[in-house]
């Protein structure tokens, strides 16, 4: 087994085919088919499922990849630990977020100090931004539920209840509250299966006797609220993601209160990268403040 063919192989599967790795790699495709069937022959296994235009990985390939996602991010480490003196002048940080609004003190602070580090921002779910953590799509995650597993370095932003919200014209603008009775009664506008904001909402809501039926599913905090502004329902957020929105009213929730906890995390395993480093210390160094 050559590193070549290691690489070859990594590349078709994370770039979704042959001529993609090769234009990545600066390679031409025959180079790159080589490589890979070197490998399969070698080892007389079956690494990627070919069906006329599409490339995907078989159960092996994908048992492989995890390795080579792992050992090439250890790579990228060591690259960043032996070039450190200029790791935070080039390089790019990737971030999903549930949110971007709990990231932009941060960022601003983060580019002033790090101007040449290009960001990219991201939006998921929950599971959308752990399986980007894992899957090493992502350098730093932004979620409103702090996972309970050990493998993640976290950075506790806030903690704010879950609100209603309507558009102003809306016959319940002018409600001091709504209860989950209320609330069940009516159109709602909720994000997809996946959202733990409506996860916490179905969930006690069932817990006091009531079911939460979304008149509409959409997907992205901003496709609800673009929803709930054209007066087609009520939607559902943290009260620190509302925002400035001068077409929406926010309404307290007579219940229980459900809490959103926001926080920046990453992989343990990663977090000694000198850019997810010196992120990670502006949120705590911005958080304490």
């Amino acid at each position: 087994m050559r590193y070549v063919q290691l690489r070859a192989f990594h590349y078709v599967a994370i770039c979704g085919g042959f001529s993609r790795a090769a234009e990545t790699l600066f390679l031409t495709q025959p180079a790159i088919s080589d490589q890979v069937r070197k490998l399969e022959e070698e080892y007389d296994v079956l690494l990627f499922n070919r069906h006329k235009k599409q490339v995907t990985p078989t159960a092996a390939g994908q048992q492989l990849l995890e390795i080579t996602r792992r050992m090439f991010d250890t790579e990228q480490q060591a690259l960043e630990l032996l070039s450190e003196s200029r790791a935070l002048r080039s390089g790019t940080l990737r971030i999903v977020a549930d949110a971007a609004h709990h990231l932009l003190h941060i960022l601003g602070q983060f580019r002033q100090k790090y101007p040449g580090i290009q960001v990219s921002v991201r939006a998921g779910n929950t599971e959308t931004v752990i399986s980007s953590l894992y899957s090493y799509e992502a350098d730093i995650g932004v979620l409103g539920e702090i996972p309970t597993g050990r493998d993640f370095e976290v950075v506790n932003l806030n903690s704010t209840p879950i609100v209603a919200f309507v558009s102003t014209d809306h016959p319940l603008a002018v409600a001091k509250s709504l209860s989950l009775h209320e609330l069940s009664l009516l159109p709602l506008v909720m994000r997809e299966r996946g959202s733990k904001t409506r996860a916490k909402l179905e969930d006690l809501a069932a817990k006091e006797g009531f079911e939460f039926k979304p008149a509409i599913e959409a997907e992205g905090r901003e496709a609800v609220r673009e929803i709930v502004a054209s007066g087609a329902g009520i939607g559902f957020v943290s009260a620190a993601e509302f925002g400035q929105d001068a077409r929406l009213v926010q309404i307290p929730i007579d219940a229980p209160e459900m809490l959103m906890d926001e926080a920046l995390i990453c992989l343990k395993e990663r977090s000694g990268g000198k850019l997810v480093r010196v992120f990670l210390d502006i949120a705590r160094s911005m958080a304490a403040g």
